[in-house]
């Protein structure tokens, strides 16, 4: 499942705080807080024909999180609404595109971690690049991760930080093992979600999905838990142990990057029968979103 280049982005014009630069001109500084300490903020956010899927909702997620880490200086949903319109149009992108959005807390007079070292005001990229939903719809095999997800107490994971050392590990983890990626669980070892999407099962007809005390509020996840409630699908958010997992009738990953998508092992174990009748119709529900709904941009 390793993500490879596509041609239509060799020439991809970037935003930096602004300005509109050839990927290969693009560079941020070495007194960046993100280079010093991972110390930003992002969102995944998906383009379908001319419309960000649920751009409010991300932009909201991110305001969230810059505030939760004292951020003095957050730009207005509308200011990043207006730099994501230039991006698009220096790229002519419509359909088919995946945006990084990174708010950093900017650059720092002298390196150190220290915030009151921060004066210039935050660092907005904008990274937009042709990429179709990134997983095989076929289905995924998951290996359990040794790293754990942290608790509120320890880092909240309601800030949905660029600091992913613990996602990266668990990935390291998963590509040893030759699975696709790797499930992560909480300190009380009830499941989290993966390395880099939310999880849901299904049994019974009823659809499943932990709590986010150890995981993002995930967007994607919101959306499958409204068309449930929308399409009188029974469901629950409660805590689950892998052995339910083991047991199910069906798994799914969500996320924006990789939309739905079936899951068929999770170390060793098949899942179900193999067959996705649940996750199908969800995920069509949802392509049913995408293609309706979303914030008109280009």
């Amino acid at each position: 499942m390793l993500q490879s280049f596509d041609s239509k982005n060799v020439d991809l014009i970037v935003n930096i705080s602004g300005k509109l630069v050839h990927r290969d001109q693009a560079a941020v500084s070495p007194f960046d807080s993100a280079v010093q300490g991972g110390d930003a903020v992002w969102e995944g956010l998906r383009l379908y024909n001319g419309r960000i899927f649920a751009l409010r909702k991300h932009l909201s997620r991110l305001h969230s999180s810059a505030k939760a880490l004292a951020f003095t200086d957050i730009p207005t949903q509308d200011e990043i609404i207006h730099e994501l319109k230039r991006t698009l149009e220096a790229n002519q992108m419509t359909d088919g595109v995946h945006i990084r959005l990174t708010l950093t807390r900017g650059v720092k007079i002298t390196s150190g971690m220290d915030p009151r070292l921060n004066q210039a005001g935050p660092t907005l990229i904008i990274l937009a690049e042709h990429k179709a939903p990134v997983y095989d719809k076929t289905g995924l095999s998951l290996i359990t991760s040794s790293i754990r997800r942290f608790p509120p107490d320890c880092l909240d994971p309601k800030i949905h930080h660029a600091n992913l050392l613990q996602s990266i590990l668990a990935k390291i983890e998963a590509n040893h093992a030759g699975a696709d990626d790797a499930l992560m669980l909480d300190y009380q070892g009830f499941i989290a979600e993966t390395n880099a999407t939310h999880v849901f099962m299904v049994h019974n007809d009823t659809v499943y999905t932990p709590h986010t005390h150890a995981c993002p509020e995930g967007v994607t996840r919101t959306t499958v838990l409204r068309i449930c409630q929308e399409q009188g699908i029974k469901h629950l958010v409660k805590n689950l142990s892998l052995t339910e997992l083991y047991r199910s009738d069906e798994a799914f990953c969500t996320g924006t990057m990789g939309e739905i998508v079936p899951i068929d092992q999770v170390d060793g174990r098949q899942i179900g029968l193999g067959e996705h009748p649940m996750t199908t119709r969800i995920g069509e529900l949802y392509s049913n979103c995408t293609a309706s709904e979303g914030f008109q941009i280009v």
